[in-house]
């Protein structure tokens, strides 16, 4: 895939955010068998697909032209954002209003395109794959991975630090000393107060003891179209793969248009499906906040945990 470089606006000013990328072309290997047959992304987090928290997080942000990335055996993403007229012609003969505006949701969040990667190359080269549909903008990425609650506009303050200092942003959360080995993780100086800082330096998964900090990063992106010019000559990293890290630290190290990159440090609440026991932690996280089922689900919830130390405790459970 060849790039376009970038074009700087006529006036000189940062040219807005239009466009979200979503890669969703991984195998999902960690739930097999589940995702033998049904791509991760589709996977129910309480009554909606994983995929669709994402889109909707776009929409959000005011970004309804997304792309989304994809490979072999997802065809049912493009199914769950297309019209289903048998199902919503019987829910209409039903009169089953509510479960019609919800089918019919996802059909009119975003103007929702694909493209497929072909070849399982890494993030970097997924980016890569939407550089003619993002063109001279700048554009965010958004990974399915990673569910950020709706009360809690990272993406919004993500796009206005981009649009005011340029360059690229990205998302950065601490996490534990010893969980930064399954992270890219950034080397940082604070940019005036708040949670703003300057990324100076990033490494793919670190062993603990190489860790410049432990700030990660987490799956959100907002990058200068540039990034395409330096992913089309970045070389196989770790794992044989073209990581988007690396293209990120050329730019954060880069004084040229469309470079330096920034950092915000979120610390609002995220939901990790990125492996098994993180997604039931995201289901159950969701479920108990659920407008419908929440009430409900909490009260089972605390009845089931007592109950489970009852058993513990050798006590007979009622």
């Amino acid at each position: 895939m060849t790039s376009t470089a970038h074009t700087p606006s006529r006036d000189g000013a940062t040219p807005p955010v239009l466009k979200a990328v979503i890669p969703a072309a991984g195998l999902g290997t960690r739930f097999l068998p589940a995702t033998k047959a049904t791509p991760k992304e589709m996977l129910p987090v309480v009554d909606k697909p994983a995929i669709q928290y994402v889109v909707e997080e776009a929409t959000r942000a005011g970004l309804r032209d997304v792309l989304m990335v994809t490979g072999r055996n997802k065809t049912a993403l493009e199914d769950h954002f297309d019209r289903h007229w048998e199902l919503e012609q019987a829910l209409e003969a039903k009169g089953d209003q509510l479960r019609l505006a919800r089918v019919r949701k996802s059909t009119s969040l975003a103007n929702v395109h694909y493209v497929r990667q072909g070849e399982p190359k890494g993030l970097g080269h997924a980016v890569l794959c939407a550089a003619d549909h993002v063109g001279d903008n700048p554009f965010a990425v958004l990974l399915g991975d990673d569910l950020i609650d709706a009360r809690d506009r990272l993406l919004e303050q993500m796009i206005a630090v981009q649009q005011e200092r340029g360059g690229s942003v990205i998302a950065l959360m601490e996490v534990p000393q010893d969980q930064v080995h399954l992270y890219g993780c950034a080397a940082v100086e604070r940019d005036g107060d708040g949670d703003v800082v300057r990324v100076t330096g990033l490494v793919e998964k670190p062993h603990p003891a190489d860790a410049p900090s432990n700030l990660a990063v987490i799956g959100r992106y907002v990058l200068d179209p540039s990034i395409f010019d330096v992913l089309a000559k970045t070389p196989p990293g770790r794992g044989n793969e073209i990581q988007l890290t690396d293209a990120l630290q050329e730019r954060a190290a880069s004084t040229e248009p469309g470079g330096g990159v920034h950092g915000v440090v979120f610390r609002g609440r995220r939901y990790d499906t990125g492996d098994r026991l993180d997604y039931l932690k995201a289901v159950v996280r969701l479920a108990v906040e659920h407008r419908e089922l929440g009430s409900d689900f909490s009260v089972w919830l605390e009845e089931f945990v007592a109950g489970r130390e009852d058993v513990s405790q050798g006590s007979p459970v009622a």
